[in-house]
């Protein structure tokens, strides 16, 4: 996501992308970087729920990588793999559940030492060994797959609108007419802004 910072809350911002305000829910210290009024990139992740669209925001790739990790262990939603986030930075992470740090990870509110116990035995193949981790700036850590491990861009955006009660046709429809921009975004930036393309589709099908 890129646009200009809007205004700065708490838990999170609203970052203007093509003339429309998008809350982005953060952690502290992804909040700390941004400053209202100035231009802002951000590796989002849309959380698709029967009742809810949220979107959320981060630094860089390496963080959002993390925080989908997180969310496929048991027990671990949008909410609690945020908060790890905000306690521990991703190497941290990887360095505790490959290590088997209990301590480390019950530092996050809500973890106690068995929620601890499971993470570290469900996420220790996933997220993979810090041993050869010597950069604190790399995109992508040893271990940690090169390509975010998650439903494509198409995947969705599909199951996005299926979420807000349109049928399966109808959102592949939508899904095809914006391909193109789609294609445009990755050939600009290197990644999609699904946030902006389920903005689009919604007009689409509004219209239809």
């Amino acid at each position: 996501m890129n646009g200009r910072v809007a205004a700065v809350g708490p838990d999170g911002a609203v970052v203007e992308v093509g003339g429309i305000g998008l809350a982005v829910q953060c952690t502290p210290g992804t909040i700390a970087r941004l400053q209202v009024g100035e231009s802002a990139r951000l590796a989002t992740s849309l959380v698709v729920r029967e009742d809810s669209l949220t979107l959320y925001g981060f630094a860089d790739d390496d963080e959002r990588q993390t925080f989908e990790l997180l969310q496929t262990a048991n027990g671990v939603g949008p909410r609690l793999a945020q908060a790890v986030l905000a306690i521990h930075p991703p190497r941290e992470i990887r360095r505790a559940v490959s290590m088997g740090d209990l301590k480390a990870l019950m530092q996050v509110p809500g973890i106690g030492k068995k929620g601890a116990e499971r993470l570290v035995l469900e996420l220790r193949d996933r997220l993979g060994s810090t041993s050869t981790d010597t950069s604190l700036d790399a995109p992508a850590a040893a271990g940690l797959p090169a390509v975010t491990p998650v439903a494509p861009w198409r995947d969705q955006l599909t199951s996005a609108l299926v979420g807000l009660g349109w049928s399966a046709r109808e959102a592949d429809g939508a899904v095809l007419q914006l391909a193109p921009v789609a294609d445009e975004q990755i050939a600009a930036t290197g990644s999609v802004e699904v946030a902006v393309l389920l903005r689009q589709a919604l007009q689409l099908l509004g219209r239809a």
